[in-house]
């Protein structure tokens, strides 16, 4: 039998060096590790962001570098050491200075590299977000869109529907309502802001299971629609199945907290018989109902007036 060979412990922390340098420089975000107020090493993307290049680089830089002021790298710092020792990552915009002294708008979503020793090494990710708050910040953009998970609000998604319903053109137009199992549980269990963050994740979740032409709305709470122009009820059965299962294996993963939902999901063709608004998201959310009463994590069509029809969950 042919000994089985064995790599030394040199040459595995060779490979684990390689493996992350070559991670450092390819990876298409802004990577960082810091520790006492240093960049111990930075991504390729990392130092783009900040105005750097072959020529200069973060590494070994301190973090006031980045900052607009002390008082900002003060007040970042002291955020940061809170949400740590409360067992939660930082995750929050902050205003960043370039090196030419250009400002932008940055998403940071730091934490620490071992939980058991919050005050020592943190990773940062780092995201330009200059352009959507600016779209956030505009009258238009508010008035159309859910603070928290920045999809669109009840108001834009009724104004949107109200587009088909009655309408004479035969294409055919479904609607999802969607919610989600025992919601108010993972509060109650772990606070409101992990909540938020659980409801933000869930909303890209549901984008990524639409077409670009399809609207997903956050209504109220935990309670999502979602609007599929051109869409006959057996497609839009095979897409509320997608939702369904793409809730039920998703995990949120803030800092120590773990944690994962179930959802119910109605799904209603829009049809001549329903003749408002109204009566679309009524039959929706009769669907859903229905879907909750035989145990909840499943889908349900609304045919007609008190008929369902089941798709396995």
């Amino acid at each position: 039998m042919q000994a089985k060979s064995e790599v030394s412990p040199d040459l595995a922390g060779d490979r684990v060096a390689a493996r992350m340098q070559a991670l450092m420089v390819r990876a298409p975000m802004a990577i960082a590790f810091v520790k006492d107020g240093r960049f111990e090493s930075v991504s390729e993307h990392f130092n783009h962001l900040f105005g750097h290049g072959d020529d200069t680089d973060l590494a070994g830089q301190t973090t006031r570098c980045v900052y607009v002021s002390d008082a900002a790298q003060t007040s970042v710092q002291e955020r940061m050491t809170s949400a740590f020792a409360s067992g939660k990552p930082l995750d929050d915009e902050f205003e960043y200075v370039r090196r030419d002294g250009s400002r932008f708008w940055g998403r940071l979503q730091a934490t620490p590299v071992q939980w058991d020793a919050p005050g020592a090494e943190a990773l940062w990710l780092l995201d330009d977000v200059t352009v959507a708050r600016q779209q956030r910040m505009q009258p238009t953009w508010t008035a159309k869109h859910d603070a928290l998970t920045e999809l669109a609000n009840r108001r834009e998604f009724e104004r949107r529907l109200a587009e088909h319903v009655g309408s004479r053109r035969h294409e055919p137009v479904s609607v999802l309502w969607v919610d989600v199992d025992k919601f108010t549980e993972v509060v109650a269990a772990m606070g409101a802001e992990v909540g938020d963050h659980f409801l933000y994740g869930l909303g890209q979740l549901l984008i990524t299971k639409v077409r670009a032409s399809d609207l997903v709305a956050r209504l109220e709470g935990d309670h999502f629609a979602v609007l599929l122009p051109n869409c006959d009820q057996h497609y839009a059965e095979i897409v509320a199945e997608k939702m369904r299962a793409g809730i039920a294996g998703y995990r949120l993963r803030w800092g120590l907290h773990r944690t994962r939902v179930k959802a119910c999901i109605g799904v209603v063709q829009i049809q001549s018989t329903l003749e408002t608004v109204d009566a679309v998201m009524g039959a929706a959310v009769l669907a859903c109902t229905e879907a909750k009463a035989a145990g909840g994590d499943s889908v349900r069509v609304f045919i007609s007036a008190g008929g369902f029809e089941e798709l396995a969950g």
